[in-house]
């Protein structure tokens, strides 16, 4: 399953997206979401420990000017990433 996070993860329900992220599970942060990907914080620290894979949209983080202060262990991907991760998973859950 792919879960997009687009709000952010102070302003989300992360507790419960955190138990339902499976293995094999991808989870990319859009939008506000990228905050969660903030190098050191809190809900980066829960996003890694989870059974998915952590993705960020570049063009998101650029927006929001915060291209030093996401962490290097999220995958960074461009719209075509997105595109891909998006066609890969017939299933998806917003949050």
């Amino acid at each position: 399953m792919l879960h997009t996070l687009m709000q952010s993860p102070w302003q989300s329900d992360l507790d419960s997206l955190l138990l339902l992220l499976q293995p094999g599970d991808d989870l990319i942060l859009l939008q506000d979401g990228v905050t969660a990907a903030l190098q050191g914080s809190a809900p980066l620290a829960r996003l890694l420990a989870s059974a998915a894979t952590v993705y960020v949209l570049q063009e998101d983080v650029t927006a929001r000017g915060l291209i030093a202060q996401i962490s290097t262990e999220v995958q960074r991907v461009d719209y075509t990433g997105f595109v891909a991760l998006t066609a890969g998973h017939p299933k998806q859950m917003t949050w």
